[in-house]
């Protein structure tokens, strides 16, 4: 990422204007990809001044460095070269960092925080798991962070058997702060990571007050797939309400299937054995026959 003689807001105003109900309905793709990759080479200095154009929603009209920005996430992400991706993205991660910590000229509203953060969502990995981090315990962020974290992880795994890119280090590490709409937020995508280091907590959260909580934990338990957390879920989706006896149970068919994919077969046999015992209402009578299937398949 090299230097540019043309301005970064001179390069901005050659994209196409909005419509008049704000879109960017008429584009010429071959013009928005030169302007983006002259804006690229203006590097550092390019995107800090996209960023320095965004203004809070409603104040004025930023409509073109938002879509600029985004473009170049995505441009960088097309790149042969890697190190674009990355050079992209800690510079962001930097800057969200920097706002963070009160350390530029002036602040910016929580919306354009989390404008930038989506944006790492696209193009951020490990390189910026630390500086997303650090928004998972803010109510209006956390999910945005969340999100971007976990996007490069849950990408690869297909191929591997837990998250990477140090998104679980983080949601793992921001667990024991975490609060309200952050704790809910941070145990889902412990779960949708597969961080086997959270198991403990993660059982501990089945027993919670809130039931939004508890099933998101029970969730996360059976989607690790771990087989010490049997007793765990068969215990909880005996509940007596209705909704919660059928999202526990739920969690236990996908436990059950986990288990049997990891040729963990008597554990799985325990929670459809238990399915097919407890379910005797005819309102839970599907539970009960997906459950005797599942036994007559495996004998």
């Amino acid at each position: 990422m090299g230097n540019s003689s043309v301005s970064v807001a001179e390069l901005v105003s050659k994209l196409p204007d909005p419509d008049e109900n704000g879109l960017l309905s008429n584009i010429d793709k071959e013009s928005v990809e030169n302007v983006i990759a002259e804006i690229h080479k203006a590097g550092r200095d390019g995107i800090v001044g996209l960023i320095d154009m965004l203004v809070e929603p409603g104040k004025a009209d930023d409509v073109k460095p938002r879509y600029a920005i985004h473009c170049l996430a995505v441009y960088v992400c097309k790149l042969k070269d890697k190190k674009h991706r990355r050079a992209f993205a800690e510079i962001l991660a930097s800057q969200l960092v920097a706002l963070a910590a009160g350390q530029l000229d002036r602040d910016r509203p929580k919306q354009i925080k989390g404008y930038l953060i989506r944006q790492l969502q696209v193009a951020g990995g490990e390189e910026v798991a630390g500086a997303l981090g650090k928004f998972l315990l803010d109510e209006e962020l956390c999910e945005y962070a969340a999100q971007a974290l976990v996007a490069p992880a849950a990408s690869r795994l297909r191929s591997k058997p837990a998250g990477g890119d140090g998104a679980a280090e983080q949601l793992r590490d921001a667990l024991p702060n975490a609060k309200g709409k952050c704790r809910l937020t941070v145990i889902q995508n412990l779960g949708v990571v597969r961080d086997r280091k959270s198991v403990d907590a993660l059982r501990e959260a089945v027993g919670d007050k809130d039931r939004d909580i508890r099933l998101t934990a029970a969730w996360g338990l059976a989607n690790i797939g771990d087989p010490g957390s049997v007793d765990v879920l068969l215990k909880g989706a005996d509940v007596q309400d209705p909704y919660e006896r059928i999202k526990a149970a739920q969690a236990c068919l996908l436990l059950a299937e986990n288990l049997l994919a990891a040729g963990k077969k008597k554990d799985a046999m325990k929670i459809y054995a238990h399915l097919r015992d407890t379910r005797t209402d005819p309102a839970e009578q599907y539970l009960r026959e997906l459950a005797e299937g599942a036994l007559a398949a495996k004998e």
